[in-house]
């Protein structure tokens, strides 16, 4: 339906001016292009269509406003026209003159003439033909409309305002204003404006410029927004023009459910405030089923382990994602008994998966006792878990310091946002019934009891089995029912929120063998919680869902019951459950809880069936266009398709039919809904359709038919007029609200994807202007979320609504709301420079978006369509019933309702996998529709038109309304396809050559022609035209235009033997022209276009091609278009593609630098001797020389060579240049060794310098325009992270510049960033004094810190000092980093507000003096200390003296440094088929050599400036000034520091590690000095070796782990490609140290010295230079450096020296003009480790450097010392010795007094603070352990027993490098001591040797509060070795210097010898002043006892007188 308006013209208009119109129906706007100048009348004559859902009503209005249109200010209104749409709605035409009313309502002279058609789709309103409306009067341009798609209506409508969207791209495009600037995401596709004619080879996409000059011209500020306007993307599949055809979907592979390698690791550091009094902890680590313990650890509740373990899973991602991973400490585990459970943490793998970087990093898991949920914490576990996934590669993060991760709550095991205080919660599943179940055992037993016992049973017997965390609980069975009812709830206890995201609901069927699985289906909490401010607890139901599975006819063994585990994609509807989540929280500390945590099921009360929602009846009609592409093996059996909706429509294994006493259920109606009831026809019959639809049978499935042959491999079925249709009747819960909702959100997510396609195109073809698309797409994304809002709001009180579906609707409504406002926020802030990043946090909106559109609540269950054969199915598509379901209101409307949607059939489960998954099954163009019954009216609307109903032979008398079973298309046009396939790029590599011979098939409806096969290619050129000749497509001509079937493409290799192999396939739309429209410009001939090829999953190339459908009309063939016949007389017959379409060429040279080859493998088992190099571009290239042997010389000994090609002047059209290497045999043999494709170009492209800018312009275009000039040269990197904030650019008069250089290069600080125009010299001063009062002020020291000494002794400091402090600088500048970057944001934030005020920070006024911008930056630098130094102040670095330093990085230095390919490239030579993998394999295993070279290309001719330059070698080309590549040697030195994290290699978890190094044929095994039982060793070695470029120049470092039998197996390695850096221009060959001295721990390591490397640089650059001058500067080319002259020697005499200067140049050469590169610094690189083994996962990382040094310069030192700082040594001797004092007996005041003195020696190592410990593990170890413990030391207090066990009194654990300083009175001594230690002062012993001091016991009472147990005096006192050889002393109270005896008091506690005593210190001393207070009230008592006897006699005395 639609309706139309002409907008013609508007007359009587006052003054002159620009007008512009605007129309306006049912909320959607149209605005007419702008008309100038124009006096009393303006002529519109627009076309304005509106496709329309729902009819036109009668009181609808229609406005139309005219304005006066004004560039700069609003447009003002003229008048207004409404008219109310009666008379259109009855008549359906109508045209009318009237006049305008103005604002008052008053009607003015101005007067408008409209004419307005409305067309319904079944015709009932005024029938026309399309014809008579559509051709424009005086339409001179042919100007067309950009539709905008009313945001969310779902069809794209093209471009087709009144003009019919085809045709309307002729001349210049006009633009309207939709609503607010809205524009349609439509694609101009190959719009050119006519004035482009003469340009003939563009690129497919629009100018953007001519775009821009338009739209401005048009639009001005009030009309367009030139974001709006959707680019063409280049590889555009298929872009939709009309609405009767939906997208085609080009994946085909299902990706879930096959198995993927994964690795978890998980180090287990320690634990602490285990609960429990003297425990031996193991902590136990269960992934699954696989467990590993650690060691156990005696009598301590904070063990220390660092051990580390790694699971290996080679599964699919589901299967991983939900396994739980457990860690549990364990108390007293041995051989015999096993032990008891403290606590236990459980998480699943997805949880942590979904962490960034996929790991928790040193994190506390705190512990709870699954038995015992009342009781709290049970202790904490500080561990890391990482999980590698393939291609995942992890990164370690920094450390902060120990002390932050002391602080547990802080650093909680809990994902972000989770509450750090979980509290316990029951999770009840409720399970109520289910139905639909398929028949799960064979019928011969059933049928011999029938027999017997004459009942027929059902041949299930369902239960349900509930998975969650770990744990699983059942439902009871019900035996033999399709229908079971059960109405019990499954109850789980845990804490929440949960670690585990999902449950998994299983129905599984009971059998005496073996239980197997019906179906499955997970619940996942994300989406049934909300975990906001407004959220809610997760909750769902009660509802049902649907489970899908494998077919549902039984066997015994079912290939598929993968599918019904819920892995991978169902193919058939399995059954449906009804079940309901709740969550409570338990309050734990009421007493009537359960506190345990064990599963339980109850059962629960039955509810009613209107609680999921009324039952309506349903309606699904589908009709096959088309069915082609059938597969050959299939294809000689008659063929039918089946389509079934849950198990109507099932008529093979759909559920056998019921006794007639189950009729009254109309739910399953037996698979067959054919049994229509009686009863329901009489319930309905008030409905006015009932009575002609009461007998209608659902006819599921189409006749069989045998298919026709369509080419050697696909066959098709004759579907030509008539195609067969199926329709189905259903009944369902009507929950269509939940789809609808999610439909919309679904079309703003893909009107969202495809913008952000386009923008992301327009970025990587570096076309004009991203963020006006970008900006489009964010206006497109807030009106369609403000849509929603008002849209998802009705329907609020429909039956079955649960409490999930509110919560839900509530919380995407505020979601939306909110998206909507940021997506406004962000589109006011996207700029040119930061379009990136905001692409990003777009794209987070659409995870949000697709997240919020997934429904959890099931309702109407997926359409399956399957293709039968004999009865058999053989392959089938899945849709899901909401793309299909029909709405009135458009935005809810599936995306496939009521259109023709091009289906792939595939296999089913594990078949689809791999190759035979990727060739199609077959082709189906199908049109379906889902709706309710009484909405039926419209079901045939969207079909193409031209078609006539054929409804099936009635025998009663009955009304029109039955569906067809079939259509007759009466109208058929014939048409002729071209398809110009030009070229293919980037195949896949198909033979074992590496190569392919691709030949390409086209299909187009039932035919299909094949191009040429070009062998041994993978870019091949085809440029072949291929014709299809009378092709009849049926349907009106004027949608075949709009909406031409799609072409598929496949591309083949072709095979000498067996068929051909599939390579990958694409899709594309063809340019229709009628045969009444002229063929030319702008839309013929077509441009050729990129098509991406995709095979499965992963992409396979590109195929540059393009195609148009031509009508054939009356004329014949002979008013086509000519054709040029074959030009090439060796082709044959084959067409070339035409002029006018094959691109434009130009003539380029390419220059190729042949250096060499490297690695060639074996060809054919023989040794490649002679090989030489091939290249080739565009059929045209040139050979390299031969090299003779191989073996002793891989290099070429021509260098350069080069030849000319012609190319497309289009560089997105140039063909990939080829690289193949021959060997040459004898006889003149030549074999294929490998080969490679330069896909693009682009790079090697060369362009002249530019002369106008000053010669440096380059050096500061490679430092992204930022100068940095940094001191220390540590941090400035090629793309320094650190120069975040733009700088003020500062402009100077000309002069030199100037760097000044303080001589104290320890202090740091941040870049100072100075910006310096390209024409300027500008003098810079770097002023690093400030810091010193920052240092100053930093020696103030917190409360808490450890005080250390200030002076370190020089002779003290080593490599690994300098070691130590880098990596420290390195974590604080990655801190600092992080600040800044939060710094940065919020800048952005305040420029946001700014704007808003339209003030912009950057453009305030910047001239003035030095002196202001002096303290500019100064104010600038102190900012950024502030955030440097912001975590600085509880460093322990703060006061460290100044230590040299050396660049620590975390990466490899290739991925630092551009794989230093500056000017040498590496290329990868290919042979072997490539891999299957999902993600393009890790193609290493095919990599047979590498070719090192480099090319250049240019545009001939060339100027002549080039070749006139001094000294230009024309044999060299364009390259000039490269080395020779004659073999040098060079003494090569590695140093190997450490490896971290390795992947175990034996049974313990461990590994016994050494290093090999391996270059050429040497190799250096450092086997025995292998270190034992480490995954974190420090090796601390050098290696010498020698070797000769190029022959030995790939260094492989290995590790490999010791083994005492067998061979050592390889742990992982690193290779280093030496050549490359040693040829660099960063100079990798030995590190430029940080500042120059020529003794102690930082002498120069380079034979050179600075002055002589600055010297050589500058001559190689011709550069002029170096001029040392007076007062330390020095002068290199324009520009002058400053630095200290002075240098100290051994004996610290100063002597005059320039190499301090030369140093800061060289530090700072990146800055030097035209050759200035960043050199590279001393520093360490970090290197993972891989194993081919694993490929692809890393295996742990080594840290390493490597030196190089030419054999024929002077030779270097000797290699520095690295060996490991040995631990310092105080005393020597057992470790972790337990030492006891004797016992004081009988102690009757709980005093002890002991004089006893304790010895422990030990190792320790300052730099870590641990203590080192070799011990052997076990009896049977061969070799002692190394272990790092921290050095802490614990007494214990205990009350010795003679007979029973000693009882445990309590303890203290001091860590001796911070404790709290003892008190100095027993008084003073308190528990606080332990409670608030972060507050009190600490102290080292290691800094202060001799503490004394009271410290206090303490041990937890039975509620787990710590208590106070007991104090102790005790003296520490720490001695070195040394010392303590000079005073020794006993132990305990011996000899040498003994102690006294202590004073103790001679009682003995017997208290039988002396009871009195025992009773006053038992009973007095307790219990004294109760004593007291007891003889006191007895007193009191007996006094008042005398007193009451005495009364009664002393009563009487006084009264009586006596």
């Amino acid at each position: 339906m639609a309706l139309l308006v002409h907008l013609k013209t508007v007359r009587d208009l006052r003054g002159k001016g620009d007008r512009i119109a605007k129309v306006t129906f049912r909320g959607l706007s149209f605005y007419t292009r702008v008309l100038e100048n124009c006096e009393d009348e303006a002529r519109f004559d627009e076309m304005f269509r509106w496709p329309i859902a729902s009819r036109v009503d009668e009181n609808e209005i229609l406005e139309l406003q005219v304005f006066n249109y004004s560039k700069i200010f609003t447009n003002r209104v003229i008048g207004t026209f409404r008219m109310v749409l009666q008379k259109v709605a009855e008549e359906g035409q109508l045209e009318v003159t009237d006049t305008l009313i103005d604002d008052n309502n008053t009607a003015i002279r101005t007067s408008v003439t409209v004419d307005i058609k409305y067309t319904t789709m079944d015709g009932t309103v005024g029938v026309w033909s399309d014809g008579e409306f559509l051709d424009v009067p005086g339409d001179p341009e042919g100007t067309f409309q950009f539709e905008t798609d009313s945001l969310l209506s779902g069809h794209s409508h093209g471009s087709g305002s009144g003009v019919s969207p085809g045709r309307s791209i002729h001349g210049i495009p006009t633009f309207r204003k939709a609503g607010k600037g809205v524009f349609s995401a439509m694609k101009l596709h190959k719009t050119k404006s006519s004035r482009d004619d003469h340009k003939k080879d563009e690129p497919a996409t629009l100018d953007m410029e001519d775009l821009d000059r338009k739209a401005l011209r048009l639009g001005g500020f009030g009309g367009l927004d030139p974001d709006c306007i959707s680019l063409a993307s280049v590889t555009a599949v298929t872009t939709n023009v009309s609405n009767k055809r939906s997208k085609p979907d080009i994946k085909m592979e299902p990706s879930s459910g096959r198995p993927v390698d994964y690795q978890i690791s998980i180090t287990v550091v320690e634990a602490r405030q285990l609960v429990g009094l003297n425990m031996d902890p193991v902590v136990c680590v269960e992934i699954g089923e696989d467990k590993k313990y650690t060691s156990m650890k005696e009598s301590t509740n904070c063990p220390y382990y660092n051990e580390y373990f790694v699971f290996d899973f080679h599964v699919p991602p589901d299967v991983m994602f939900d396994k739980i991973l457990k860690l549990s400490v364990i108390h007293s585990k041995n051989l015999l008994r096993s032990g008891t459970l403290v606590g236990t943490f459980k998480l699943d793998v997805g949880t942590v998966y979904s962490q960034p970087e996929h790991q928790f990093y040193h994190k506390w898991a705190m512990l709870s006792d699954p038995d015992d949920i009342t009781a709290g914490c049970k202790g904490y576990i500080k561990c890391d878990i990482a999980v590698v996934g393939k291609g995942d590669n992890i990164k370690t993060p920094h450390k902060a310091n120990e002390t932050d991760e002391d602080d547990i709550e802080g650093n909680l095991l809990l994902p972000e946002g989770v509450p750090l205080e979980r509290q316990w919660a029951r999770f009840y599943v409720k399970i109520y019934r289910a139905e639909g179940l398929p028949k799960m055992n064979t019928s011969i037993m059933a049928n011999v009891k029938k027999a017997f016992i004459g009942e027929n049973r059902d041949l299930v017997d369902p239960y349900v089995q509930v998975v969650f965390a770990g744990q699983r609980g059942k439902t009871s069975v019900q035996k033999s029912s399709y229908e079971p009812i059960w109405n019990e709830q499954v109850v789980f206890t845990e804490m929440f929120p949960p670690l585990c995201k999902r449950i998994k609901v299983q129905i599984r069927d009971s059998d005496k063998v073996n239980d197997v699985a019906i179906g499955t289906h997970f619940i996942d909490l994300r989406k049934i919680a909300n975990d906001g401010d407004k959220g809610f607890l997760p909750t769902m139901g009660p509802a049902w869902v649907n489970m899908y599975g494998s077919t549902r006819h039984y066997t015994l063994i079912d290939e598929h019951q993968d599918l019904n585990e819920g892995l991978g994609e169902g193919v058939s509807f399995r059954a449906r459950l009804l079940i309901s989540v709740a969550v409570e929280i338990l309050d734990t500390t009421s007493t009537e809880i359960v506190s345990s945590t064990e599963v339980q099921v109850e059962p629960v009360s039955n509810i009613s069936e209107s609680a999921t929602g009324k039952i309506e009846e349903f309606f699904l009609f589908g009709s096959f266009l088309e069915a082609t592409m059938i597969d050959r093996k299939i294809g000689d059996k008659p063929i039918s398709f089946e389509v079934t909706i849950g198990n109507y429509g099932n008529q093979i294994d759909g559920v056998s039919k019921p006794p007639a006493a189950k009729k009254m259920k109309k739910k399953e109606g037996g698979g067959e809904s054919d049994e229509e009831e009686s009863e329901l026809i009489q319930q309905n019959s008030s409905e006015d359709e009932a009575d002609d639809d009461g007998d209608l049978v659902s006819v599921s499935s189409t006749p069989p038919m045998k298919p026709v042959i369509t080419d050697r491999n696909y066959f098709h079925l004759p579907y030509f007029e008539k195609k067969p249709c199926i329709y189905i009747k259903s009944w369902w819960q009507d929950q269509r609200r939940r789809l609808y909702n999610s439909n919309i959100m679904d079309k703003i997510a893909d009107k969202m994807e495809e913008g952000l396609n386009d923008v992301q195109e327009v970025i990587k073809t570096e076309k004009a202007y991203p963020e006006r698309r970008l900006r489009g797409v964010l206006e497109e994304l807030s009106t369609g979320c403000n849509r929603f809002v008002t849209l998802a709001n009705k329907d609020q009180n429909q039956a079955g609504r649960t409490k999930l579906d509110k919560e839900r609707l509530k919380s995407c409504m505020r979601e939306m709301e909110s998206m909507g406002q940021q997506a406004k926020l962000i589109r006011s802030q996207v700029k040119r420079n930061t379009v990136r990043d905001k692409l990003k946090m777009v794209q987070n909106f659409l995870h949000r978006l697709r997240f919020l559109a997934d429904e959890p609540q099931h309702s109407i269950p997926d359409v399956f369509v399957w293709m039968m054969s004999n009865n058999k199915r053989i392959a089938y598509a899945r849709i899901p019933s909401k793309d299909i379901l029909y709405s009135i209101v458009d935005e809810e409307t599936g995306k496939d309702c009521g259109k023709v949607k091009a289906v792939f059939l595939r296999l089913p489960g594990k078949k689809g996998f791999g190759p035979a998954g990727w060739t199609v099954q077959a082709k189906m163009e199908i049109y379906l529709w889902l709706g309710l019954n009484k909405q039926r009216k419209d079901f045939l609307s969207g079909l193409p038109n031209g078609f006539e109903e054929n409804k099936a032979p009635r025998t009663s008398p009955c009304l029109q309304s039955v569906p067809p079973v079939s259509l007759v298309y009466n109208m058929k046009q014939v048409f002729q396809l071209r398809a110009h396939m030009y070229q293919a790029r980037s195949l896949f590599a198909a033979d074992s050559s590496g190569l392919s011979d691709p030949f390409a098939r086209v299909f187009f409806s039932t035919h299909s022609q094949v191009t040429e096969v070009l062998s041994e290619t993978l870019c091949p050129t085809w440029d072949q035209l291929l014709v299809f000749e009378d092709v009849e497509l049926f349907g009106e001509a004027g949608e075949l235009r709009d909406d031409p079937p799609i072409i598929v493409v496949e591309v083949y290799d072709q095979d000498t033997v067996g068929k051909a192999e599939f390579i990958g396939r694409t899709f594309a739309k063809p340019i229709t022209k009628m045969c009444d429209e002229h063929y030319g410009p702008p839309r013929f001939p077509p441009q050729l276009e990129y098509y991406q090829i995709y095979r499965g999953n992963s992409t396979a190339g590109d195929l540059l091609a393009a195609f148009e459908l031509l009508q054939i009309g009356q004329g014949g063939r002979a008013e086509l278009p000519p054709i040029d016949g074959p030009t090439d007389s060796e082709r044959g017959p084959i067409l070339p593609v035409p002029m006018g379409i094959r691109p434009i060429l130009s003539r380029y040279r390419i220059e190729v630098l042949f250096w060499g080859l490297r690695d060639l493998k074996r060809v054919n088992l023989a040794l490649v001797d002679r090989p030489r190099v091939d290249i080739e571009c565009a059929g045209r290239g040139v050979q390299s020389a031969l090299i003779q042997n191989y073996k002793k010389n891989p290099n070429f000994s021509t260098l350069v060579k080069g030849f000319e090609v012609d190319l497309p002047e289009n560089e997105l059209l140039h063909p990939p240049l080829n690289v193949r290497v021959v060997d040459c045999r004898a006889f003149g043999r030549y074999t294929l060794v490998g080969s490679h494709a330069v896909t693009s170009l682009r790079r090697f492209i060369y362009s002249p310098p530019d002369k106008t800018h000053n010669n440096w312009a380059s050096a500061a275009r490679l430092m992204n325009g930022y100068m940095v000039l940094t001191n220390g040269g540590s941090q400035s990197r090629p793309c320094s992270p650190y120069t975040r904030t733009p700088p003020r650019t500062l402009s100077r008069p000309a002069g030199d510049v100037t760097v000044n250089m303080d001589a104290d290069p320890s202090v740091r600080k941040m870049d100072t960033v100075v910006k310096l125009d390209a024409t300027s010299d500008a003098v810079v001063k770097v002023d690093v004094n400030e810091e010193k009062e920052e240092k100053k002020k930093k020696k103030k020291k917190k409360k808490g810190e450890v005080e250390e000494d200030d002076e370190t002794d020089e002779s003290m400091l080593d490599w690994w000092s300098k070691y130590f402090a880098s990596i420290e600088t390195l974590m604080e500048i990655l801190r600092a980093q992080e600040a800044a970057l939060a710094e940065a944001e919020e800048r952005e934030d305040q420029e946001i507000a700014a704007e808003g005020a339209d003030i912009k920070p950057d453009d305030l006024p910047v001239k003035g003096s030095k002196g202001k911008e002096k303290s500019r930056d100064k104010s600038r630098n102190k900012e950024k200390k502030k955030s440097h130094h912001a975590g600085e102040e509880t460093e322990k670095h703060s006061s460290k003296p100044k230590v040299d330093e050396l660049l620590v990085y975390n990466k490899e230095l290739e991925a630092e440094y551009d794989n230093f390919e500056d000017w040498l490239h590496t290329f990868n030579l290919y042979r072997g088929k490539a891999g299957d993998d999902d993600e393009a394999a890790l193609d290493d295993d095919r990599i047979v050599g590498r070719f090192k070279g480099s090319m250049c290309m240019y545009k001939l001719p060339l100027s002549e400036e080039i070749t006139r330059e001094v000294g230009f070698d024309p044999n060299m080309g364009m390259f000039q000034s490269i080395p020779h590549n004659d073999p040098i040697n060079v003494l090569v030195r590695v140093f190997v520091v450490r490896a971290t994290d390795l992947h175990p290699a034996d049974v313990n978890g461990k590994a016994d590690p050494y290093v090999v190094i391996k270059l050429g044929k040497s190799e250096l095994k450092d086997k025995e000095n292998y270190i034992s039982k480490q995954l974190n060793p420090v090796f601390g070695k050098a290696f010498d070796m020698e070797a000769t470029f190029p022959m030995e120049s790939m260094l492989t470092v290995s590790v490999y782990d010791w083994d005492l039998v067998g061979t050592d197996d390889l742990i992982g390695e690193t290779k280093i490609d030496l050549e490359n850096r040693f040829y660099s221009k960063h100079r990798a060959t030995c590190g430029i140290a940080n500042s120059y001295s020529v003794h102690g721990y930082n002498v120069w390591r380079d034979p050179m010295k600075p002055s002589q490397i600055l010297a050589k640089l500058c001559k190689e650059g011709k550069l002029d230079g170096p001029h040392y001058g007076p007062g330390g500067r020095v002068k290199v080319a324009n520009r002058v450096f400053m630095g200290a002259t002075e240098i100290e020697d051994e004996n610290g005499l100063k002597k005059q020296t320039d190499e301090h200067l030369a140093l800061t140049v060289l530090k700072h050469w990146e800055e030097i003009p035209r050759v200035g590169c960043k050199l590279i610094p001393e520093h360490v690189e970090t290197r993972p480790l891989l194993n081919p083994d694993h490929p692809g996962i890393e295996q742990g990382r080594i840290e390493m450097w490597v030196d190089m040094f030419p054999m024929d310069m002077p030779a270097p030192g000797p290699a520095i010392d690295i060996s490991p700082r040995k631990p310092k040594n105080w005393l020597k001797g057992q470790q972790e010795d337990k030492q006891d004092t004797d016992v004081h007996y009988h102690s009757l005041t709980g005093e002890g007094n002991f004089n006893w003195r304790f010895v422990y020696p030990f190792d320790y190592l300052m730099a870590e603070e641990k203590i080192v410990i070799s011990k052997k593990e076990s009896m049977f170890s061969w070799d002692e352990t190394e272990y790092k413990i921290p050095a802490r030391l614990t007494l214990q207090v205990w009350d010795a027993d003679h007979f029973s066990a000693d009882d445990f009194l309590g303890a203290i654990e001091l860590d001796l490098n911070r404790f709290p300083r003892g008190a100095k009175t027993a008084k003073q001594c308190s528990i606080n001591m332990v409670q608030n230690q972060a507050e009190l002062p600490c102290i080292s012993i290691f800094k202060q040797k001799r503490v004394k001091g009271w410290w206090p016991f303490v041990a937890r009472d039975e509620n787990d509060e710590m208590e106070l147990t007991g104090k102790v005096e005790a003296e520490l006192h720490l001695m070195s070795a040394e010392e303590a050889e000079k005073s020794p002393v006993g132990l305990g109270r011996n000899e040498p210097d003994p102690l006294e005896k202590p004073n103790r008091p001679d009682t003995t506690f017997l208290w039988f010898l002396s009871p009195l005593k025992a009773i006053r210190y038992l009973v007095c001393n307790r219990y004294k002043w109760l004593i007291i207070k007891m003889i006191v009230a007895l007193l009191l008592l007996m006094m008042l006892g005398l007193f009451l006897y005495s009364m009664p006699g002393y009563l009487v005395k006084k009264l009586l007188g006596a």
